[in-house]
């Protein structure tokens, strides 16, 4: 009879200890619901301000995301400041001058840790979650972050130039890209239709006005008088013709050689994406489905979790 109760207890306790182990190592949609149940309602109310207010700022939190998880997972890593310590993402040739909404990031930690009480949702679940905000805000489809990250403690300038996908590259450097970090091809046409919404500098679509032949004519022309060949390295255009709502316009931009940067059309010039994109280019709610479904995928990529990491006081700084 002892020895039976002396069982029940051990076996408790594994079982409690294997429940405890799975819940630190793995990422929910609930994981804020005891902690702060005001966490997802905070961060949507100062996403939707932000938005209103400037519709590129949902296009810069959601590039923000995808350089985050691009680098060395979804671990909050590009929105550290250069410190002593700290080789800022932010320096990177793909972020500098370019990657924007960290004042956003910043307005977001602060309301969210006033509803909680106290600093318990990281920076890079608040990125995770304002990304998809964003993407609602602008007529988008919406699907269930799982969270529970926490955020890295160091940063990685030398791995955002190596990871995060370049505006000149080709069709097989984009595949490649993507796969290192376990996407598909299906991911990439889809998750490079984020540029339907946003704008992009001159200096990262020169090379493929001027030089390329994969590209309307009619199109270029036009593109060349917001982009000369010397100067205005920060003049913008807009990613398609519809860069402020979030639909399938980028798709049928490509379609008709009318991708802004060189790695867009590359989608579509006679690769393997071409099929894909033909779709899309037709099925916006096929592509709002199939959207959420990889922005899922994506944001499931070497998250630091358990005991991994910290939750950071500040977005812009380790503890």
């Amino acid at each position: 009879m002892a020895s039976q109760k002396f069982f029940s207890i051990v076996l408790y306790a594994f079982v409690f200890a294997a429940f405890a182990t799975t819940a630190l190592s793995s990422l929910s949609p609930n994981y804020y619901d005891y902690s702060c149940p005001k966490a997802l309602s905070t961060i949507k109310s100062v996403v939707a301000a932000a938005v209103q207010k400037e519709y590129r700022m949902g296009a810069s939190l959601l590039r923000l995301h995808f350089h985050d998880c691009f680098v060395n997972g979804c671990d909050g890593s590009i929105l550290l400041d250069p410190s002593p310590t700290i080789d800022s993402e932010k320096n990177a040739l793909p972020n500098f001058q370019s990657a924007r909404g960290f004042e956003v990031v910043d307005a977001i930690k602060e309301a969210v840790d006033e509803a909680c009480g106290k600093p318990v949702v990281s920076c890079a679940d608040i990125l995770a979650v304002a990304a998809r905000d964003s993407v609602v805000a602008l007529g988008g489809p919406t699907w269930e972050v799982k969270l529970g990250r926490r955020d890295s403690t160091t940063a990685s300038r030398e791995a955002a130039n190596a990871n995060i996908p370049a505006p000149f590259f080709s069709l097989s450097e984009l595949i490649d890209n993507f796969k290192s970090h376990g996407l598909n091809e299906k991911d990439l046409v889809i998750l490079s239709g984020g540029h339907t919404i946003g704008n992009a500098r001159c200096a990262t679509f020169r090379d493929h006005i001027y030089n390329d032949s994969n590209i309307s004519p009619h199109f270029a022309k036009e593109l060349k008088h917001i982009c000369p060949r010397k100067g205005g390295d920060l003049n913008l255009a807009p990613l398609d013709r519809t860069a402020a709502k979030f639909d399938s316009a980028y798709f049928g931009d490509l379609v008709h050689k009318k991708g802004v940067l060189h790695s867009d059309q590359e989608l579509f010039n006679g690769g393997s994406t071409d099929s894909l994109v033909k779709s899309y280019s037709h099925n916006t709610k096929a592509f709002h489905k199939d959207f959420a479904k990889s922005m899922i995928k994506m944001g499931n990529i070497k998250p630091l979790i358990g005991n991994r990491g910290e939750i950071r006081l500040n977005c812009r700084k380790v503890n």
